[in-house]
C-alpha cells in the first residue's frame, strides 16, 4: 500500500514564513522612515532579498523539510515544483493582501511616494511632459488596486517559484528505488 503525503504541508508553512518576512521588511522600512526611492541601497537590498535570495532559500528548505521529515527521505521532481510554486504564491498573496490593507489604512504613505516619484521623474527625465509623468504615476497607482495587485504579484512570484523549483528540484530530488 502506497502512502501519499501531500507537499502542501511543507509548502504552506514556508510560504507563510516567506510572506511574513516580506511584511516585516516593509514594516521595518515604514517604521524607520526609510524611503526606497531616495535610499537606493535599501530598495535594491529588499528587491534582491525578495526576488533572488529568499525564494531560493525557502524553496530549498521546504523541499528538504518535505524530503527528510515528511516523506522518508524521498522527493520527486514534481513534488519539488509543487512545493516551490506554492511557497511563492502563498508568500505573494500574504504580502499583497498586507500591502492592500496598509494602503487602505495609510493612503497618505503611497500618495507621498507618488509625489516623490513625480519629483524624481522630473529631475531625471526633464524631456517628459507633465502628461507623460501623470500617465506613468496613474499606471503605478493602478497596481495598488487589490484586484490587480494580488493576482499580478501571485503570477510574478509563481514564475519565480517555477524557475527556482526547476533548479532546486534537479538538485534535491530523490526517487524511491523502482523494483520489478
Amino acid at each position: 500500500m502506497e502512502n501519499n503525503i501531500s507537499p502542501a504541508k511543507s509548502a504552506l508553512l514556508y510560504g507563510m514564513l516567506f510572506g511574513v518576512i516580506m511584511i516585516l521588511e516593509f514594516v521595518i522600512g515604514y517604521v524607520m522612515n526609510v524611503d526606497p526611492q531616495t535610499n537606493r541601497g535599501y530598495g535594491i537590498t529588499i528587491n534582491v532579498l525578495n526576488f533572488f535570495i529568499l525564494p531560493g532559500l525557502f524553496i530549498f528548505i521546504g523541499c528538504n523539510n518535505f524530503k527528510t521529515k515528511l516523506n522518508s527521505g524521498f522527493i520527486s521532481f514534481g513534488q519539488c515544483l509543487k512545493i516551490g510554486v506554492t511557497i511563492c504564491i502563498i508568500a505573494a498573496i500574504i504580502s499583497s493582501i498586507f500591502s492592500s490593507v496598509f494602503n487602505m489604512i495609510f493612503p497618505e504613505y503611497f500618495q507621498h511616494m507618488f509625489e516623490k516619484m513625480r519629483v524624481i521623474m522630473a529631475e531625471k527625465s526633464p524631456q517628459l511632459t507633465s502628461d507623460q509623468v501623470d500617465m506613468a504615476i496613474s499606471f503605478s497607482k493602478k497596481f495598488l488596486n487589490p484586484a490587480i495587485a494580488i493576482p499580478s504579484s501571485a503570477v510574478i512570484y509563481a514564475f519565480i517559484g517555477l524557475i527556482y523549483s526547476l533548479i532546486i528540484g534537479a538538485i534535491v530530488k530523490k526517487d524511491p528505488n523502482q523494483s520489478f
